[in-house]
């Protein structure tokens, strides 16, 4: 049954990913396992069994989740934004309570203490989470990605620096993407990788392979990197790392609806759609809960 769990956090993780505000890393923390997967993979190489154990049917859920809910975010977004976005906020915050005693452990571990550096880093770690919306200034540099060499090279890059951002509590990979230029590009590329694989156009299979396999070595690297350094501070600074963490996580909600264009829209919403939307959030927040505890 564990192993069914762990898949479905994973789709959840996944989800996250794609959407543009929201934190994979956050949706880890909320279901209990963050710590876990950091460990599993900054450790790895020391225990390959254990760590395949967790990390596996998560990575499988991961995928299932980007490859579904890729063709779905924009619909979603563009028609019943209100809705998902409070669906996904209910999700984050649902996880809070978990997050405040895991600092605690570590308190009462004795990695660090509620003093001044944790105060410090969450004040400075809700700022990072609510101002790196703001930097988006315009659209997409490119909707459709050129398959050659420096995209290739580009995409390498990007793939480090998202999956660094995906990793970290708060912080949102897609907005990193969207931030950059490139987030449409790449969904694009992977809904025209999956349309070629069910059509067994080879031509698409080959350019998106070409386009999407860089991305992801990317990825994989740029997790395996802060990954280390995560473990670290949970060692050293166990308080003060999850102080940071929960800034970041309770300035994901303002992300999220800023990142959509929510602000703008909340006058114009419903009595309905504003039930709903409450409705879901806690529904959410229910979800979090249970999946988080098994």
């Amino acid at each position: 049954m564990e192993l069914v769990f762990n898949i479905i956090k994973g789709v959840m993780i996944g989800i996250a990913n794609v959407i543009p505000g929201v934190s994979g890393g956050t949706m880890a923390v909320s279901f209990g396992i963050y710590d876990r997967l950091i460990n599993s993979i900054s450790g790895f190489t020391k225990h390959v069994k254990e760590s395949l154990a967790l990390l596996s049917p998560v990575l499988l859920g991961c995928v299932l989740g980007i490859a579904g809910f890729t063709y779905a975010i924009e619909y979603l977004l563009e028609n019943h934004t209100f809705v998902t976005c409070m669906t996904f906020v209910g999700l984050i915050l649902g996880g809070l309570p978990a997050l405040y005693r895991a600092m605690n452990e570590k308190k009462a571990a004795g990695s660090g203490k509620m003093g001044a550096g944790a105060i410090l880093a969450f004040l400075l770690a809700f700022a990072v989470s609510a101002g790196l919306p703001l930097l988006k200034t315009g659209g997409d540099t490119l909707a459709v990605l050129p398959v050659n060499g420096s995209t290739m090279a580009i995409l390498f890059v990007l793939g480090i620096v998202a999956s660094a951002t995906m990793v970290i509590p708060g912080v949102s990979g897609s907005m990193m993407l969207m931030i950059l230029g490139y987030y449409y590009g790449i969904i694009n590329t992977i809904t025209s990788f999956l349309d070629g694989l069910r059509a067994m156009d080879l031509a698409a299979l080959k350019d998106g392979f070409l386009l999407l396999a860089p991305f992801g070595i990317g990825v994989l690297l740029g997790i395996v990197l802060i990954a280390r350094l995560i473990s670290f501070l949970f060692e050293r600074y166990g308080v003060q790392t999850y102080g940071a963490i929960l800034g970041l996580v309770l300035a994901s909600p303002f992300a999220i609806f800023y990142n959509t264009g929510l602000f703008g829209e909340l006058s114009s919403l419903s009595v309905w759609a504003v039930l709903l939307g409450i409705m879901l959030m806690i529904g959410g927040a229910v979800v979090t809960n249970f999946v988080g505890e098994k």
